[in-house]
């Protein structure tokens, strides 16, 4: 069962943490994929406006994560490994690029700062919750993003992160996942605090083909 999550949210934050609850409730699963969005429901869940709220879902949409159709209104994209497909090719490019680059660059505070992101996902991992490994992972990579010396790479890539995420939690929806995913990101951390640049980038490119082929397993097994 996917985690509960209180949508209810503040009023001094209203526009953003609109905006991050749903986006959380759609990685963890509580809004299914090809599920509609009935907005009179998502005001009394999240204790907003209807213009509030239509607010937050055209944030959401900039992301990728609903669609909203004339006529039908706003709902959770149905997933497809055609587009799976698409985001783990480029996420590869990118995040292969960003690893070796990083471990030629990174300053010794921001791998303090790696550490703690891949101790933070160490714990989700033991923990078995689901949300937190999704967040926890994107926690670490946007370190490696942002110390990777491109701030081009680093920009697109967060553009997809929305999308990654969602995939990111079919992946680790499956049993020992999480665990295998945190021994190749201890690898991928290892290299880069070694300098490394050849085995960060072969540690990143081999913990992206094991995301793809475990999210594949897990999109398979919800036909």
């Amino acid at each position: 069962m996917p985690p509960e999550l209180n949508l209810r949210v503040l009023p001094r934050t209203v526009q953003q943490e609109t905006v991050d609850k749903l986006r959380l409730a759609i990685f963890s699963g509580m809004f299914q994929p090809g599920s509609r969005l009935i907005e009179s429901q998502l005001c009394t869940q999240l204790g907003i406006s209807r213009p509030s709220l239509r607010e937050a879902l055209r944030s959401l949409e900039a992301e990728r994560l609903i669609e909203i159709v004339p006529n039908r209104g706003p709902s959770v994209p149905a997933l497809s490994w055609k587009v799976a497909t698409g985001i783990y090719e480029v996420r590869e490019l990118l995040e292969v690029e960003a690893a070796g680059r990083c471990a030629l660059r990174i300053e010794p505070a921001q791998l303090q700062e790696l550490h703690a992101a891949l101790l933070a996902f160490e714990t989700a991992a033991s923990s078995h919750d689901s949300l937190a490994q999704v967040t926890t992972a994107a926690d670490f990579y946007s370190v490696i993003l942002a110390n990777c010396g491109n701030p081009i790479l680093e920009e697109v890539h967060r553009g997809l992160v929305a999308r990654i995420s969602v995939f990111r939690g079919r992946s680790m929806s499956l049993d020992g996942r999480a665990q295998s995913s945190l021994r190749e990101m201890r690898e991928i951390y290892e290299a880069i605090a070694a300098n490394d640049e050849k085995a960060a980038r072969k540690a990143s490119r081999k913990h992206v083909l094991k995301a793809k082929a475990a999210a594949k397993t897990a999109m398979d097994s919800m036909k």
